[in-house]
């Protein structure tokens, strides 16, 4: 959360965390990670509680935390959005929710990747993650003027496709696509879902944490994450022969930050 705090600001956010740890705990792992937004004692767990949010499977020292996750509030104090998973092994990171409440915030910081008849862009909403974190990887892709690509779902036509290679320290989610828009081809009078212009593909992907995992860290490991954008570029004229880009993108996993 302190990496992706200038991003929070850009965006006119404050950013404050929440915790059932005492002063003292919170003021010693301020200190030691230089943290410059307010972390909140909540011993009691009083605000945990009133935002329902109380891990009930937590025991021994750990009872009475929360369940991790977010809340988006606007400045009229009521929530927008909220982000929250049931396991310690499975954390949104900070960038990811920025990425997914303004995915604009990342927009220039990508990596431009050859392929043909297309723009393509490959962004990350982290860098550097944990073991457990949730991250997410996205293709953007700009088409030509009058242009199109077929959505999935088509049929008789080739869709657009991003393709992971499985790798073990990763569970890799399913693809996300677009709302795709409606196009209608007087030629064969038939309607088909297309997207056009500049559009977005993005994925999830969820570190590793098992034991085996943690213990080959290190100081620290880079992940490459491999796969294929196989697609199909359409004008006004013509359907271009099928083609297909090698994407990578590339994370470091550190290791957990262990001291109490």
């Amino acid at each position: 959360m302190q990496a992706a705090r200038g991003q929070f600001q850009k965006a006119d956010l404050g950013l404050a965390a929440v915790s059932y740890d005492t002063s003292a705990i919170l003021q010693h792992f301020t200190a030691r990670h230089n943290i410059a937004f307010p972390l909140l004692a909540d011993p009691d767990s009083e605000i945990i509680r009133a935002y329902s949010v109380l891990n009930g499977k937590a025991t021994g020292f750990s009872k009475g935390m929360a369940v991790p996750g977010y809340f988006y509030i606007g400045p009229d104090g009521l929530i927008r959005e909220k982000y929250f998973e049931t396991d310690y092994t499975d954390l949104y990171t900070a960038n990811n929710i920025l990425l997914k409440i303004f995915p604009q915030l990342v927009e220039g910081t990508g990596r431009v990747v050859a392929s043909p008849r297309i723009l393509l862009t490959l962004l990350q909403s982290d860098r550097a993650v944990i073991p457990g974190s949730r991250f997410t990887l996205t293709a953007e892709v700009e088409l030509p003027p009058n242009a199109h690509v077929y959505a999935p779902g088509v049929r008789s036509y080739k869709p657009i496709q991003m393709i992971p290679d499985p790798i073990p320290e990763l569970k890799l989610e399913a693809p996300q696509y677009p709302k795709s828009k409606v196009l209608f081809l007087p030629a064969i009078q038939e309607s088909v879902p297309v997207f056009d212009g500049t559009f977005r593909i993005s994925e999830d992907a969820v570190v590793s944490a098992g034991d085996e995992f943690v213990a080959s860290l290190g100081a620290g490991r880079t992940i490459s994450v491999h796969g294929t954008l196989r697609y199909q570029v359409c004008d006004s004229n013509k359907c271009y022969l099928p083609e297909k880009a090698q994407v990578l993108w590339e994370v470091q996993v550190v290791p957990l930050d262990r001291e109490r």
